[in-house]
C-alpha cells in the first residue's frame, strides 16, 4: 500500500477518479469547519461529507477514520501557524500583534487547536513533532537575543514565550469578555484591544533602543 503523510490516511495516488484533488481538498475543509465547531468527539463523519458534497464512503477512501481526517487538519493548520507567525525575538510587541491578528482573521484556527488540547493526550500525528521544534527554535532565539543584549537576560526564555503567547491569545481565549468589549469599551474596537496587548508586552520587553 503506498505511504502517506499520516498514519490511516490513504495517498491520493490510491483514489480512483479524475476530481479526486478537488473531492479531498473539499472533505479538509469541510472537516476544518466541523472540527472547529464540534471538536473532535463531537464532529460527525456525515456531516462532513455532506457539506463536502460528498459520501461517507469517500471520505473513508481518503482518512481510515474520524481520527485520521483531524491529524491531517490539525498539521495543516499548525504549519499555517508557524509560518504566518514567525518570531523576531527584539520585537516581542509585533509578534504578539501578529499572532492577534492571526487568530482574529481565523477564529476556526483557535478553537480547532482548542479541541485538540482538550480531547488529545497528545497532539495528533506528527503536530506533536513540529510544534516541539517550533517552540525549541523560538526559545533558541529568545537566548541568541538575552546573550547579544537584546532582550533582558533576566527572564527565563520559557516563561517569555509563555507570556507573549498567552497574551496574545487573550481575546480569542475570552469570547464572552471580547463580545462585553464591543459595547462597553471605552474604545469599542478590534484595533484597541490590539493596541492594549502591544502596550502590555512592550512595557514587559520593549524593543532595543
Amino acid at each position: 500500500m503506498p505511504s502517506s503523510a499520516n498514519p490511516g490516511q490513504t495517498s491520493d495516488a490510491a483514489i480512483a477518479g479524475g476530481s479526486a484533488d478537488s473531492t479531498r481538498q473539499r472533505i479538509v475543509a469541510a472537516a476544518k469547519e466541523e472540527f472547529a465547531r464540534h471538536g473532535i468527539a463531537g464532529a460527525r463523519v456525515d456531516r462532513i461529507a455532506k457539506q463536502a458534497r460528498t459520501s461517507k464512503e469517500r471520505v473513508y477512501a481518503y482518512f481510515r477514520s474520524k481520527e485520521a481526517l483531524y491529524a491531517h487538519v490539525a498539521e495543516r493548520e499548525t504549519t499555517a501557524l508557524v509560518e504566518a507567525t514567525q518570531l523576531d525575538p527584539t520585537d516581542l510587541p509585533g509578534y504578539v500583534g501578529t499572532l492577534f491578528d492571526h487568530f482574529t482573521a481565523h477564529p476556526d484556527h483557535y478553537r480547532l487547536i482548542m479541541w485538540g488540547r482538550l480531547e488529545l493526550v497528545e497532539p495528533a500525528g506528527s503536530t506533536a513533532d513540529r510544534l516541539q521544534a517550533t517552540v525549541a527554535g523560538k526559545l533558541d532565539q529568545l537566548r541568541d537575543a538575552q546573550r547579544t543584549g537584546l532582550l533582558d537576560p533576566a527572564w527565563d526564555p520559557v516563561d517569555v514565550l509563555a507570556l507573549v503567547n498567552q497574551i496574545a491569545m487573550t481575546w480569542a481565549g475570552q469570547p464572552e469578555i471580547a463580545a462585553a468589549a464591543a459595547g462597553q469599551a471605552v474604545v469599542p474596537s478590534v484595533a484597541a484591544r490590539r493596541a492594549a496587548l502591544v502596550a502590555a508586552v512592550e512595557r514587559m520587553f520593549p524593543r532595543p533602543g
